[in-house]
């Protein structure tokens, strides 16, 4: 028997009994005629006790114990004299009477504790050093615990889970695919899958109703902290739906996983326009943990002889309450240089201190100070606040005052964890037109539905039409992230050939790509529309974190490597010519 009991189980009742404990060697401490180890596993710590006068040889081979050695133990359980309030197991110890080691352990490269020396690529090569601490095994046992939450939902909801091909076709929207060759099929290749998304709507089509699936997609593109060229969505579809059935349903999957996983009750989730909340915010997924609203000045600002004003389409700003007297004027030259670095883009930024002796401004020569105090009004600030303005381009300038307002929230700690903030954003556009490529892309995919009173001015409108067209789409952002995003699909063939028109697609290119699709909608297609959620960045979200990598069991590196395996790597030449890529590469050349 390895063990009768976890390193977390023993408590005062246990004093008495004799157990035994498998685990690895967290600490030692010698103190001369005894000496404590802790013992660790998955579920805690225990401290175990070697006395020399009871045992001088268990003793002597237990100050020879190295970190992470594999132990297996018996001894009895007592009372500890000296107690540790912060362990669960704090009030007990076991006296050694037995030991067993199970493995020896080289010194570790980095120290298995909470709080770690090692660096994020050291940590990864060695993952399996990484998971055995505890912060990072909680977060993958909470991961499982979502997931269980999310199969147990869905099903009481009548939903199937049903798993879709990873093997697929390259489609040409969205992010680079990951390819794939075929052996059998010289010359082609498949592609790993950027979504199921055409496989749940057959599912529709096919009669399933309601479809989910917690399942893995791969894009090849660059990476960050919340994202991974492998990641994991909770896909669902539902057929004979209205948008308002689909925001129901999966608010209550959300209000389920917190209350069932964190023990937090949110309440309704408020709803917000795409065209409100960046003129609110600046951002589609504004973060609602903290005000800080967008106050446009342009009747106020600008044809007052200011160039810069008055050259700008927008002059808008935000005012950070109580920040005046923080914020010196090398405070403000700093954090203007923070906005005009080129992920910003800002050309500049202008500042108004509100005191309670007057007005101080980075524009008081242009402005006067019953000027500048119809701005301090329309802010509704008051002495003590420091309002915060840029100009330019109105996309542009709500963009960056967006970054601008994150960073306040940030410095002036009002994003606190434990708050949670979710928003409905809604009636997206349907099209963006880019003027590099000189044609529309869709805002989400090529299959979200326009709006039903959109629906004539798709199949009809004029160029500048096109782009007025509203999607009936639908993100749920939470604390600043978009964990959620889905639409109602187009289920008509002459509609969705009208969209693929106007993404740039001829018809032959269409039905090459998605013919499967379009046909399929000739055999009754039911109205539907779904959603996904992408389920690593929601654990990293639940936990107030912003990195999804500890969430992820194997992650990659910001240079998609796996380190612990090294991957990507070279295959051996007798492969790439039982693949036909040699022959491929000729062809291409």
């Amino acid at each position: 028997m390895y063990r009768t009991h976890t390193c977390d189980e023993l408590r005062m009742e246990n004093i008495g009994q004799e157990v035994t404990l498998s685990g690895w060697l967290q600490a030692s401490r010698d103190f001369g005629g005894m000496t404590f180890i802790d013992l660790r596993d998955r579920y805690g710590i225990t401290q175990l006790v070697f006395n020399m006068e009871d045992d001088q040889d268990l003793c002597a081979q237990a100050r020879k114990l190295g970190r992470e050695f594999v132990l297996r133990i018996s001894g009895s359980v007592r009372e500890r004299s000296n107690k540790n309030p912060n362990r669960s197991t704090g009030n007990v110890e076991i006296v050694v009477t037995e030991m067993e080691v199970l493995n020896a352990s080289k010194t570790p490269p980095f120290t298995i504790a909470d709080e770690t020396d090692g660096g994020e690529d050291l940590r990864m090569k060695y993952r399996y050093l990484d998971l055995r601490r505890t912060p990072v095994q909680q977060n993958i046992i909470f991961r499982s615990k979502l997931a269980l939450e999310t199969r147990k939902y869905l099903s009481d909801q009548n939903f199937v889970e049903v798993e879709t091909p990873f093997l697929i076709k390259s489609t040409p929207e969205g992010a680079r695919d990951f390819v794939v060759p075929s052996r059998m099929n010289t010359g082609q290749f498949y592609a790993l899958p950027q979504s199921p998304q055409t496989f749940k709507q057959i599912l529709m089509v096919a009669g399933m109703d309601r479809y989910f699936q917690i399942v893995k997609c791969f894009r090849d593109e660059d990476l960050r902290a919340d994202r991974q060229p492998e990641f994991t969505q909770i896909d669902c579809e539902m057929a004979f739906v209205t948008q308002e059935d689909i925001l129901n349903t999966f608010e209550g999957l959300t209000k389920h996983l917190f209350k069932h996983t964190l023990d937090v009750e949110l309440g309704d989730f408020p709803r917000m326009s795409y065209d409100e909340a960046m003129l609110r915010y600046g951002s589609d997924k504004p973060d609602l943990r903290f005000g800080m609203e967008f106050v446009e000045l342009n009747d106020v600002a600008k044809e007052k002889g200011f160039s810069v004003f008055d050259n700008s389409e927008l002059v808008v700003g935000i005012c950070a309450e109580g920040q005046a007297e923080s914020y010196s004027n090398k405070d403000i030259k700093k954090l203007t240089e923070w906005m005009q670095r080129p992920q910003i883009g800002a050309k500049g930024l202008v500042y108004v201190k509100v005191g309670a002796d007057g007005i101080k401004s980075s524009v008081g020569k242009f402005f006067s100070e019953e000027q500048l105090q119809v701005w301090v009004e329309k802010f509704g600030a008051k002495p003590g606040d420091l309002l915060l303005v840029l100009s330019g381009e109105i996309d542009k300038t709500r963009k960056q005052l967006g970054e601008l307002r994150l960073e306040m929230g940030r410095r002036m700690d009002l994003m606190k964890d434990g708050d949670f903030k979710p928003l409905w954003v809604l009636d997206f556009p349907l099209l963006e037109w880019d003027e590099d490529s000189n044609r529309f892309h869709a805002m989400h995919h090529p299959f979200t539905a326009p709006k039903k009173e959109d629906v004539d001015r798709m199949l009809n409108g004029d160029h500048e039409t096109m782009k007025n067209l509203r999607a009936d789409a639908y993100d749920l952002v939470l604390n600043g992230s978009e964990i959620g995003g889905g639409s109602i699909r187009i289920h008509d063939r002459d509609l969705q050939s009208r969209n693929f028109d106007l993404l740039g697609f001829t018809k032959e290119e269409a039905e090459a790509q998605f013919g499967f699709l379009m046909g399929a909608f000739e055999y009754g297609a039911p109205p539907h529309g779904g959603i996904a959620f992408g389920f690593d960045r929601l654990c990293a979200v639940m936990n107030g974190q912003s990195s999804i990598r500890d969430f992820i069991a194997f992650p990659k590196n910001n240079q998609g490597r796996d380190m612990m395996i090294d991957a990507p790597a070279p295959v051996a030449e007798e492969q790439l010519v039982e693949l036909g890529i040699d022959l491929v590469k000729e062809v291409i050349e």
